[in-house]
């Protein structure tokens, strides 16, 4: 292999001998050292060798350690999964991550506060900075013609609730309820009743505070544990911490909760193959034991207990959420960077933006699955 020397924005860069990944990324249009934005731009020599032997983690660790830049992240990681780059790493590591997560139960009632403590409980003033006025940490609707990240974040929350048909005095149950968001919009616009659940005691703490006023109960518990009936169900971004192994629980416990007639939304980031590994960037770094469910698994989790009437994609509108919190974490950074350290900045804004690659490669996709009951011969009203 030769050795090349080029020029990137007008600096002159060390002389490197050819690699491997540059004949990889090359099949994406993306080269290293070179001068468009989705280009890499290589610190360290030797990382080349750890991202081709480690994939994914090796991409993601180097990336931390300053290693590697790009200047536009996301397009570099849309150009990399539309060209199914995902297929270099090697076979055995992604068939013994899928052979793990079917010999051991990875989202167990033991582990199930794990990604809350070490995700979600980061700190509310965090999220606050990155997030919406509601502080929606799931996917906006922008397709109703939202100008900013408030508005389509009001129109995912009214849409769950016109699909969900709530009316007055009804109870509606948040599986997985965040800091608030979806109890605390129908309590105050369509005047329910309303119990959320969550693996985070800085959410709970946050909607016992905020919303005191609102017919709103919030308690700290796993999923599994509810038995109680409700007009209503809505599950909005916890899916993925369900795990396939739990798909079935899941949705038993949805029917145990859910009142004849009632109706149940699932809001959740799905796979395109049901054979597929979790990201192992993503799992240790970010949602630790999370898993993306396929529209297979679900379908089959729902089987004889559940009726899908309804199935809407719009994991499009994820690519724009996406950049939209990005920009928020880094017109606020300043307020977290002696907390966090540059460490963190490096992961928190490879993860996003990372993801909103994903999405705009379609590689992942947000679905909303709207479930009655009526195997058990009610006649659910599906506005």
């Amino acid at each position: 292999m030769g050795s090349e020397q080029q020029e990137v924005m007008g600096s002159p860069v060390l002389a490197r001998r050819r690699h491997l990944l540059d004949e990889a990324l090359a099949q994406a249009d993306i080269r290293i050292n070179g001068d468009r934005p989705w280009d890499l731009q290589l610190h360290r020599e030797a990382a080349l060798d750890e991202i081709l032997a480690r994939g994914s983690l090796g991409l993601g660790e180097t990336y931390m350690l300053g290693d590697w830049d790009a200047r536009a992240l996301d397009q570099f990681f849309a150009r990399i999964l539309r060209a199914d780059l995902t297929r270099l790493v090697r076979p055995w590591r992604n068939a013994l991550r899928l052979l793990r997560s079917y010999l051991v139960n990875l989202q167990s009632r033991r582990r199930a506060f794990e990604v809350g403590e070490r995700h979600y409980d980061l700190g509310n003033d965090f999220y606050k900075a990155m997030l919406d006025r509601r502080m929606v940490y799931s996917c906006g609707y922008w397709r109703a013609g939202a100008e900013d990240l408030d508005q389509a974040q009001e129109a995912k929350l009214d849409l769950i609730c016109r699909k969900l048909g709530l009316q007055p005095g009804m109870r509606l149950l948040d599986i997985g309820c965040g800091w608030g968001s979806l109890v605390s919009y129908a309590a105050e616009h369509y005047g329910v009743e309303c119990v959320g659940v969550t693996v985070s005691r800085e959410q709970q703490a946050y909607i016992r505070e905020r919303y005191a006023d609102l017919p709103v109960t919030v308690h700290l518990q796993d999923y599994r544990n509810l038995d109680q009936k409700f007009d209503r169900i809505a599950s909005v971004g916890m899916f993925e911490h369900v795990g396939h192994r739990n798909h079935r629980t899941f949705m038993k416990v949805a029917k145990r909760c859910l009142a004849p007639d009632g109706l149940m939304l699932l809001h959740t980031i799905g796979k395109n193959q049901r054979h597929s590994a979790t990201d192992p960037w993503i799992e240790r770094y970010i949602f630790p034991n999370g898993e993306l469910p396929s529209t297979g698994q679900i379908g089959d989790a729902a089987d004889r207990l559940l009726v899908c009437e309804d199935l809407h994609n719009f994991g499009s509108d994820y690519d724009h959420t996406l950049m939209a919190w990005h920009a928020n974490f880094e017109r606020n950074w300043s307020q977290f960077a002696d907390r966090y350290g540059e460490r963190f900045y490096r992961m928190w804004r490879y993860y996003l933006l990372s993801c909103a690659g994903a999405f705009r490669a379609r590689h992942i996709q947000l679905w909303q699955w709207l479930f009655s009951d009526r195997l058990e011969g009610g006649v659910a009203r599906v506005s």
